[in-house]
């Protein structure tokens, strides 16, 4: 616009260097410059728009931490920029100050409706452009911080609990308990971890412990289940629960086996003999969120007593499963029935090793094994 920006010596002050990132958007060259010489020499980093749309694409392309927005430009005035800043999340949080030579309390009223934050009124007093651009900087760092600690506890819940129920506690719910009728659970466990862990280093227990369990998480998230906890030595997975599919039992087997191949993949690896039980049950479990300060996510139920029964009865490298899953899986993988008598399921029914799928050469029970 016509109206020039008086410039009004400022009061001399030490430059700050990469004291923020400002954009001027002004359709007038000379107050542009007028703004932007003294912002650079205080540190700050300035980019220039000459109208609406020019700004809109540079906030796109980076946001800004201070926007100084002429009112009056030809096209796209500031009312109408202002409003689509706020428009969308990426955007909307940043500071708006709005540059008129306008007294009017109408239009300024449209302005802070469309979401300004704060006026500066022509002519500039540049001191003024100085106090406020960096009290609007500073709070939008002090933003930038919170959000980023937001999404760093996030993600730190994230970590203990599955998605849906983090979402649940971050809405504000507190007791947390869920009863599935139809689940199944998966308890896996390393075979000699006792007699290994008397004759190693601790700092070995804990790499070899680290790098199979982080392999098996890669599995899990893989196969669209859900990690429950380890317990020393062992781990539980679980399937059907935070996230619901009427194929959990199928894919639990596949990660089952999946499990078993990346054992033996370690084997050859690091030169290692470990090896691991797997049991799994399928029926209704009890899951919840347990404690106040440290948070778990846990399950409960004779599924899952079925399932930890099941993988210690198994044999190493074997995948135990109990009838119910064996139902459910029976007309998809080859299955061999147990004949250990130790192995007491609801009715007396029996146990199974699960094999490769139908169609699928393998040997029952051993993932990653031929048949003879």
């Amino acid at each position: 616009m016509p109206n020039k920006i008086q410039k009004i010596e400022p009061m001399i002050t030490t430059p700050t260097p990469s004291s923020g990132f400002v954009l001027v958007v002004d359709d007038e060259k000379l107050n542009r410059m007028l703004l932007r010489d003294p912002l650079e020499a205080r540190g700050y980093e300035v980019e220039e728009a000459e109208d609406g749309l020019q700004a809109l694409q540079k906030i796109a392309a980076r946001p800004p931490d201070v926007i100084l927005l002429d009112l009056m430009m030809p096209k796209m005035d500031g009312i109408e920029v202002c409003g689509k800043i706020r428009k969308f999340p990426k955007t909307a949080h940043l500071p708006i100050l709005m540059i008129t030579a306008l007294s009017n309390r109408g239009d300024r009223l449209m302005a802070i409706h469309a979401g300004a934050n704060d006026f500066l009124n022509k002519p500039i007093d540049v001191q003024d452009v100085i106090l406020r651009v960096r009290n609007s900087v500073h709070a939008k760092h002090l933003h930038d911080q919170l959000v980023a600690e937001q999404e760093k506890s996030e993600s730190l819940l994230l970590n203990i609990l599955p998605k849906a129920i983090a979402a649940r506690m971050q809405n504000g719910e507190i007791n947390i308990a869920d009863r599935h009728e139809d689940a199944t659970v998966l308890v896996a466990n390393m075979v000699g971890f006792t007699s290994l862990s008397a004759h190693i280093d601790p700092w070995q227990i804990v790499q070899l412990l680290n790098e199979v369990f982080s392999s098996f998480d890669i599995l899990v998230e893989r196969h669209g289940l859900e990690k429950i906890k380890t317990m020393g030595d062992a781990y539980m997975v679980a399937g059907g629960i935070s996230n619901p599919r009427p194929d959990h039992a199928e894919a639990v087997a596949e990660l089952a086996i999946s499990l078993q191949e990346e054992v033996v993949r370690l084997f050859y690896v690091y030169d290692t003999s470990i090896r691991f039980r797997v049991g799994i049950s399928s029926g209704p479990v009890i899951a919840g969120v347990i404690g106040r300060k440290k948070f778990a996510y846990d399950i409960w139920g004779e599924t899952v007593n079925l399932a930890c029964h099941l993988e210690s009865t198994a044999e190493a490298g074997k995948i135990q499963v109990s009838d119910s899953t064996h139902e459910r899986l029976k007309e998809i993988y080859h299955f061999e029935r147990t004949s250990d008598s130790s192995i007491h399921q609801p009715n007396n029914a029996p146990a199974y090793l699960l094999g490769k799928r139908i169609g699928h050469p393998g040997m029952i029970g051993t993932a990653g094994t031929e048949a003879a």
